[in-house]
């Protein structure tokens, strides 16, 4: 059997950026096969009634300190993002539809992003600097983007936004090792310590 873990994330969670940084270190070091699972956050809080920590002033002026403490950790880059909150439903149905329909592209498209909002403080929210920051990576920016207006695209992303709130998933980055679900980037000790139970 597979070691597994599936990854439900929102390119706009930066705990799910932290989590990005070292979920393919941490597959690697087990044996584990990560299997990701682009979802719509702003969604997800919809459906499930929570909402960003950083939406209150004390938890996110706590919040940022802690992410920044977990970078340092990771020995990764992180920015907090001068434009946040973004809006990633063109950004999450490109990742789901390439998922779809170039599966190979969805990694390094999401590895871009994850880096234009969390490492370089682009605004994401602006349609030019997505272009721009695509086309820096070596994407056509227009068939991606036209891939996101796709009916198709568009089911998908929620499909798998719904299937994951009906897997109890209320906020990013979330994990599921053998049906166990872990939440949170400072959960993945605990995936891990899942990953190499698995026989």
């Amino acid at each position: 059997m597979h070691r597994n873990v599936e990854f439900y994330f929102d390119v706009g969670s930066p705990a799910a950026y932290l989590a990005w940084t070292q979920l393919p270190g941490l597959c690697a070091s087990t044996g584990g096969k990560l299997e990701y699972r682009p979802m719509l956050l702003g969604g997800v809080f919809q459906a499930t009634g929570n909402q960003s920590p950083l939406n209150i002033p004390a938890k996110a002026a706590y919040m940022l300190g802690d992410l920044e403490r977990f970078a340092r950790r990771y020995g990764v880059l992180f920015r907090h993002n001068p434009h946040f909150p973004v809006n990633t439903l063109m950004l999450m149905r490109v990742a789901a539809g390439l998922q779809l329909r170039e599966p190979e592209k969805m990694v390094p498209y999401v590895d871009a992003v994850y880096r234009a909002i969390w490492v370089d403080g682009r605004n994401m929210n602006d349609p030019e600097v997505v272009t721009a920051v695509l086309g820096q990576a070596g994407f056509d920016a227009g068939a991606l983007l036209a891939l996101a207006s796709d009916p198709h695209v568009k089911d998908r992303l929620k499909s798998l936004t719904a299937s994951a709130v009906e897997r109890g998933v209320f906020g990013a980055p979330t994990f599921f090792v053998r049906g166990q679900m872990y939440w949170g980037q400072d959960r993945l000790e605990f995936v891990k310590a899942a990953l190499e139970a698995q026989s």
